[in-house]
């Protein structure tokens, strides 16, 4: 009985610790396969047990407590050792083996997918994978696709998915750029401002922001250049063209460089899911899952601070 109740207190730590990180009962629940019902029951229950309200629930998602602060750190240090346990066995029981197909973008295929590959195949010698880069959609049944890293909202599908993280997205100038112009402070400014505009999201020629409040608002830009090129957009930019909203993972090198810096930094542009999906949610070929998992545990809260590869 007490292996029963250690295995109880286990899986409450871990749902914890997933409502926590995606801000959400629902997709906490979903992304380990439980209903949401079912996930507030066991997280209520833990609280009642410890005898403390570890989130603050609203309308717009989950916050945590200042003891739930630090009982999230502790439940992290936990789970970490216990995937270190998990993944010591699972190396041991069986190495992945022949060949992986794997599609993304573009931009995010070089930056980011590319590096983490090369550090996963050091680790599965046996393993060749196929690494395919284009923004177009792609079948993945039809075009023999094991895995495709997606981001944005998916389309209902029969596909398998496992949520990975959020694409995060700032709006950054070159310094000589904000010295000749001036520094927006506000969306509204951006009006008078010469945008370098994505044409593939972020509405196009019109920017959204959220304030600190949640105030959303939305803003008409204009500009001399228009691309579906992150590089070119971030390369006009560095050369002082105009103002542009990129993914931190695009812009943070160039950030720490100094060659462009962020800009209304009390406003926040809306993020997007990171997925990786693949042909069927049953039975999932080991190297296909094994390679999921291991990604699942690169994109921490600030992930596209490492493994930049080059444009």
């Amino acid at each position: 009985m007490v292996y029963l109740v250690s295995m109880d207190r286990l899986q409450a730590l871990r749902l914890f610790l997933r409502v926590v990180d995606l801000g959400s009962f629902s997709k906490a629940a979903r992304d380990l396969g439980i209903g949401q019902p079912s996930a507030t029951k066991q997280v209520a229950q833990l609280e009642k047990r410890m005898g403390v309200r570890l989130l603050h629930r609203t309308t717009h998602g989950v916050s945590l407590t200042e003891i739930g602060a630090l009982y999230y750190e502790k439940c992290k240090l936990i789970s970490h050792y216990l995937d270190e346990a998990e993944s010591v066995a699972t190396l041991l029981q069986s190495q992945f083996q022949g060949a992986l197909r794997v599609s993304t973008s573009v931009a995010f295929g070089r930056r980011v997918l590319a590096p983490l590959v090369m550090r996963f195949l050091k680790d599965n010698p046996k393993l060749q994978i196929d690494l395919n880069f284009e923004d177009r959609f792609v079948n993945l049944v039809e075009q023999g696709v094991d895995v495709a890293i997606r981001i944005g909202p998916l389309a209902d599908s029969t596909l398998g998915a496992r949520y990975l993280g959020l694409n995060p997205w700032v709006a950054v100038a070159s310094k000589g750029y904000l010295q000749q112009r001036g520094t927006p402070l506000t969306p509204t400014d951006l009006i008078h401002h010469d945008a370098l505009i994505y044409s593939t999201v972020q509405g196009d020629a019109r920017w959204s922001f959220i304030g600190r409040e949640g105030q959303s608002v939305q803003i008409p830009v204009r500009g001399p250049l228009r691309s579906n090129s992150l590089t070119a957009l971030l390369d006009a930019a560095c050369g002082g063209m105009g103002i542009v909203v990129l993914p931190w993972y695009v812009a943070h090198q160039s950030v720490q460089l100094g060659l462009i810096e962020p800009i209304l930094s009390q406003w926040s542009l809306p993020a997007q899911e990171i997925h990786a999906v693949y042909p069927s949610p049953r039975l999932v070929p080991a190297k296909v899952m094994g390679f999921v998992e291991w990604l699942q545990a690169q994109f921490g809260e600030c992930w596209w601070q490492e493994n930049r590869g080059q444009e």
